[in-house]
């Protein structure tokens, strides 16, 4: 099989370098970051190209062995609904600056493959792309805002019948994608994420639930996402307000605003009359958030779109139940009955009496965390960044067609 020792990860909207939960920032970031790591140990030349941050400069960041950020000085500032007239000048910019050839370019989200197209004709090499959202599915999902932004589902359409290899979460988005997209299977590749098992374990330290008033007999619920409503923390708000049969249930959202729709999150649970029982907090780094996670009792993922959900594994990896909407990729991550429940709908009643079944029964809730972090160890990143890579071979010996698709041995 073809070597592959260089690729070029291209990550033009938001950089690995920022704090999940913020912005723009979220599992896209942590995916990016912990694959070029991981392709670094393995030998591969990673390089992660984005943009740089306002009032900062751009430059190289070292983030591991063969693995680094680079910043270009491209579209500093500029909103990320408009940034596609700004993709060639990225892509231009790159090369002015002596950057490549590389053996492969990985094009993260659809603002990235506009990029990536460009580089993958000025140094000859094969375009992977990974989509991470589909516009088309947040779509059908949608609950109020504006849409996707204008011309977005074109592209994606065509980077999926262009690009030498396409790489999803999960078997449910590769039918979304042959579905709603009309990509040819042949070159849909499942690769599913993987998880930092060094930082989300069962074993750690726990965050401090006393410091915010919140017993050890209270039923702690956590949300963990930028705060947008397709990510649902609403929900969790309306469900605590209707849980009647549990004892004391708390909520904890750690997260901050991103795009619209989520901006009265605080006014809800004042208009409920549970102002008392919810706490705001700003997102924190990777090892904060897995004492988050170990010290709630269950983690709630109510998105009513997702391609995966990390935040699922994570919580899972440190022995913490997820109950989670039924959708998108969500159903792999979390199994129903074994690490978590799966709740259908949005319905702030379903989404109830779900947490108020694990907060009634102790019994049940200890079961299915034990099977959360023991399934969590099927998730590491080494053996992501291994299918990658294979991926990253074939497409470098066929970029027309002949893929299969990889599945993660279990």
């Amino acid at each position: 099989m073809s070597p592959v020792l260089s690729v070029a990860l291209i990550s033009m909207h938001t950089s690995p370098l920022h704090q999940p939960g913020a912005g723009d920032a979220g599992g896209m970031n942590v995916y990016v970051r912990a694959l070029a790591l991981e392709l670094g140990r393995l030998g591969v030349r990673a390089d992660v190209f984005t943009r740089a941050d306002p009032g900062a400069p751009g430059g190289v960041t070292q983030i591991g062995p063969g693995a680094r950020v680079i910043s270009l000085d491209v579209a500093v500032g500029v909103a990320k609904d408009d940034l596609p007239p700004h993709a060639p000048s990225f892509a231009e910019r790159l090369l002015a600056e002596g950057h490549g050839p590389y053996d492969v370019v990985h094009a993260h989200y659809w603002l990235s493959g506009m990029v990536g197209e460009i580089l993958s004709e000025a140094w000859s090499a094969p375009l992977v792309h990974t989509m991470h959202t589909l516009a088309l599915a947040k779509d059908r999902a949608r609950i109020g805002g504006r849409g996707e932004t204008p011309g977005r589902a074109a592209m994606e359409t065509r980077l999926l019948s262009e690009a030498d290899a396409v790489i999803v979460n999960t078997d449910a988005e590769r039918e979304d994608v042959a579905r709603l997209y009309g990509a040819d299977p042949a070159r849909v590749v499942v690769v599913p994420p993987g998880v930092d098992l060094g930082v989300f374990s069962p074993d750690g330290p726990t965050a401090d639930r006393a410091g915010l008033g919140i017993k050890d007999t209270d039923f702690l619920v956590l949300f963990a996402g930028r705060l947008q409503r397709l990510k649902g923390p609403q929900v969790l708000v309306e469900a605590l307000a209707a849980m009647t049969g549990a004892a004391s249930p708390r909520l904890v959202i750690l997260g901050a605003q991103s795009g619209e729709g989520a901006e009265g999150l605080e006014d809800l649970a004042r208009e409920l009359w549970i102002e008392e029982r919810v706490d705001f907090l700003p997102p924190v780094p990777a090892e904060e958030l897995a004492a988050w996670f170990r010290a709630a009792d269950v983690v709630g993922v109510p998105s009513y779109a997702e391609s995966f959900g990390l935040v699922a594994l994570e919580a899972q990896a440190c022995g913490t139940p997820v109950v989670a909407a039924n959708v998108g990729g969500l159903p792999h991550a979390v199994a129903d009955g074994e690490t978590g429940v799966l709740v259908s709908g949005h319905r702030p009643a379903d989404w109830a009496a779900a947490l108020e079944r694990l907060a009634l029964n102790d019994y049940v809730r200890e079961r299915l965390a034990d099977g959360a972090a023991q399934r969590a160890q099927e998730f590491g990143w080494a053996h992501t960044a291994e299918l990658t890579l294979t991926a990253y071979r074939r497409a470098v010996e066929n970029p027309v067609d002949g893929f299969i698709r990889l599945q993660r041995t279990l």
